[in-house]
């Protein structure tokens, strides 16, 4: 055990104030559940069709019937088609030769091609505004957490996810509501990284497996799975927006019931603050705490803290250099995959509701899983199996003949279950890797890194436009791909929590 761990095991594991600090904080993850996916339900995909370039020079006939008609499932009426157009060189030709579409050439017979220059309008860029506001909230508040304290970044990230989200509720246009989208987004990733790294300092060993793993996710997934249910009822998307922000406001009462972290005031050289926390956590135990409890313990850190630690500190020597660059890989491929698979419920067959509450109900099992295997295997193999068993279950969809197409949808859901255990358990191998004094910035680097992939991922969705197949065969060999390369990271099972750079593992790849 570290000298912390040691000086605190008078509290015991599972007292009146553990209690308190591990329910509260999953309390506070239960909006980022339905935060992170409302745009399935509150974004549809306006109208769009072909881009014919103004450079062409066709007739105004021309240029009006240049996309071929197609019947709309919903309304049986003749609508544009959103994905082809007539070939442009035949049209351009017609036009020249002075020739009127539907009097002298029979529509019918004039052959079309895709969408060669794009779309007049394309959906997936509000899905990546918000997911770029995760990069901005992971960059910005990580270091901030590690500066100025977990509590205050959590509850003032709390307030700016839920006064914004309730500012879109009158957006008065797509501009407006993407730009508030940006900074709910940074809202959103900066309070879950805060309170998962605030219980995971608190907490003690054993209590804090389950928290960084089962705990904090199965409140995410409540989040997630109470989404498809108010939205179902709620179908206006304003009405939908402030049935999901009001209960945002509940929370201000917290913060006089959510400590700060004791190990982060240590590691800025606040020991009376933090004995003082100890102290009242010892009296909601009922417990005599000895005469001092912290007093020649914090010199080490002292000497590592007496400088500002920031994010370049997680590349200035080859260990700590080789953990980031592999755990941002990973974390990248982790986020391409599960926010692609949640994103596309609403293109399954069937009700996008029930899909989109099966998909949030598929990560009960996940996250209990991730908490089984965190408590007894290694940590390393853990995230290995997981991601390899995700890849290859949405490698299988690919090969599932189009008439079955509800054991393609199970095979997904297959998927999304292990990709959703790998990310529970690379949350909290990655909290275990990283010291005190880099914690949050570090995962917030990682969490940052890994918006890469989430801004792209609305996109692998969009390539069922080319091919059905095509993101199942992609998204599912990177992630087998991701999975053998976790196995060159260092094995954390059953080692303290660093709390300086000299106490982190080494890289054993």
């Amino acid at each position: 055990m570290t000298d912390y761990e040691v000086a605190t095991a008078f509290l015991g594991e599972w007292g009146h104030f553990q209690q308190q600090v591990f329910f509260l904080l999953c309390l506070t993850v239960i909006p980022n559940g339905f935060t992170g996916m409302f745009i399935v339900f509150v974004a549809d995909t306006p109208p769009h069709r072909c881009v014919i370039p103004a450079n062409v020079n066709l007739t105004a006939a021309w240029r009006n019937r240049s996309i071929p008609l197609e019947l709309d499932s919903n309304s049986g009426a003749l609508v544009p088609s959103k994905c082809s157009r007539y070939r442009l060189g035949d049209v351009l030709s017609f036009s020249n030769r002075g020739f009127l579409p539907g009097v002298d050439v029979n529509m019918s017979n004039v052959p079309t091609e895709s969408c060669l220059d794009g779309w007049e309008w394309n959906n997936p860029l509000t899905s990546s505004i918000f997911f770029c506001g995760v990069l901005t909230g992971s960059f910005v508040s990580g270091q901030l957490s590690d500066r100025y304290g977990r509590k205050i970044v959590l509850f003032v990230t709390m307030a700016v996810q839920t006064v914004f989200t309730f500012i879109m509720v009158f957006a008065p246009s797509w501009p407006m509501f993407c730009a508030l989208f940006f900074i709910v987004g940074m809202g959103q990733i900066s309070n879950y990284v805060a309170a998962f790294v605030l219980g995971t300092e608190i907490l003690s060993p054993k209590v804090r497996t389950i928290y960084s793993t089962a705990g904090v996710s199965l409140f995410f997934a409540a989040g997630y799975m109470f989404l498809p249910l108010l939205a179902y009822f709620l179908r206006d998307w304003r009405m939908l927006l402030l049935g999901l922000t009001l209960p945002g406001f509940l929370y201000v009462p917290l913060w006089w019931f959510i400590p700060e972290s004791p190990r982060w005031l240590l590691s800025r050289g606040r020991v009376e603050e933090a004995e003082a926390i100890v102290r009242d956590a010892a009296k909601k135990n009922k417990i005599k705490p000895p005469p001092v409890i912290f007093s020649p313990l914090q010199k080490e850190l002292q000497c590592e803290t007496s400088k500002a630690l920031n994010i370049c500190d997680l590349l200035r020597s080859p260990n700590i250099r080789w953990i980031s660059l592999t755990l941002w890989l990973v974390w990248n491929t982790l986020t391409i995959a599960y926010f692609a698979l949640s994103l596309n419920t609403a293109n399954l067959h069937g009700n996008a509701y029930f899909n989109c509450f099966v998909s949030a109900l598929v990560e009960i099992p996940a996250y209990t899983l991730s908490w089984v295997m965190f408590r007894w295997w290694s940590r390393r193999l853990s995230l290995s199996s997981t991601l390899f068993m995700g890849g290859v279950f949405l490698l299988f969809v690919q090969l599932m003949p189009a008439n079955l197409v509800y054991l393609s949808i199970t095979l997904e859901m297959m998927g999304k279950c292990a990709v959703t255990t790998a990310f529970a358990i690379v949350y909290a191998y990655t909290a275990e890797l990283y010291p005190t004094v880099l914690r949050n910035t570090a995962l917030g680097t990682c969490s940052m890194a890994s918006r890469i992939g989430s801004i792209i991922a609305p996109y692998f969705i969009y390539l069922r436009s080319y091919s059905v197949s095509l993101p199942y065969i992609l998204m599912g060999s990177i992630t087998v791909a991701s999975g053998l390369l976790s196995l060159l990271l260092p094995e954390s099972y059953g080692m303290p929590l660093p709390d300086t750079i000299s106490h982190m593992q080494h890289f054993p790849g």
